[in-house]
């Protein structure tokens, strides 16, 4: 059953002095959660492919007035665990915790049967959408643990609550990630200071949702913007005891 909390308000200064690390914060829903993490009081940790995406959030963030954002250029697609190890360290040596990380980025893949899909296509999808999710949550478990209240936000869908036909690799890796979150809030439940959910943007104005839908018109779909109550609620304090949910951002 889905969760709804559409109409939340977020304090100004909800997420003060807190650290969040954001993947796939180049663009789209990663770029509008860390420009709006940022601006409620968060230092935001930049994480995604695009290094000059990463600068353009980089600069507005600072513009905006908010503190002094860090940059971490990864390729999902291709990370080894080593990498992430590396990561982890140096998250810890500049910061000593983290206490959100807010799971972005992914890929759509192929819309076509399963008859059809291409395999190479499909285990780059579950790389990006699953093993590497898996992986740097593992890495950064130990710093959340160090934050009074440690947040993990994974980005679920709609099709992966119902399996829908021609959503191939993106739909099974959606419903890897509910599984995942679900797993990981049973294990902390009641033994850490973590809470683990997950979040159904809905139908939002991104490159991925003009990819899916091409003939749709953009103007017509609701915008990162828009959904960001969902997305402030689950990081801030407000949420603290709120674990293994699974949110619908549009209501």
């Amino acid at each position: 059953m889905s969760e709804t909390i559409t109409d939340y308000t977020a304090p100004a200064d909800l997420l003060k002095d807190k650290v969040i690390l954001v993947t796939g914060a180049g663009d789209g829903i990663g770029r509008v959660a860390a420009k709006t993490y940022a601006a409620h009081g968060a230092t935001v940790i930049l994480l995604g492919r695009t290094v000059p995406k990463l600068e353009a959030v980089y600069d507005e963030i600072e513009a905006a007035g908010g503190a002094k954002p860090a940059i971490l250029p990864v390729d999902l697609a291709g990370v080894k665990w080593e990498e992430l190890e590396y990561l982890a360290q140096g998250v810890d040596q500049e910061f000593g915790r983290l206490d959100g990380l807010l799971h972005n980025a992914g890929v759509l893949g192929q819309r076509t049967p399963i008859a059809n899909y291409h395999y190479a296509t499909w285990q780059q999808v579950m790389q990006i959408n699953v093993n590497a999710a898996f992986g740097l949550t593992k890495a950064m478990l130990p710093l959340l643990e160090e934050s009074k209240a440690g947040s993990v936000i994974f980005t679920g869908s709609g099709v992966g609550l119902k399996g829908r036909a021609y959503w191939g690799a993106y739909s099974v890796s959606k419903f890897a990630t509910e599984g995942m979150m679900q797993v990981l809030a049973d294990e902390v439940e009641g033994v850490s200071n973590i809470r683990v959910n997950s979040i159904n943007p809905g139908a939002t104005r991104t490159n991925m949702r003009a990819a899916a839908y091409p003939a749709e018109d953009p103007q017509s779909v609701t915008t990162p913007e828009d959904i960001m109550p969902t997305y402030l609620y689950l990081m801030g304090d407000d949420s603290i005891g709120v674990n293994g949910k699974q949110f619908n951002a549009q209501g």
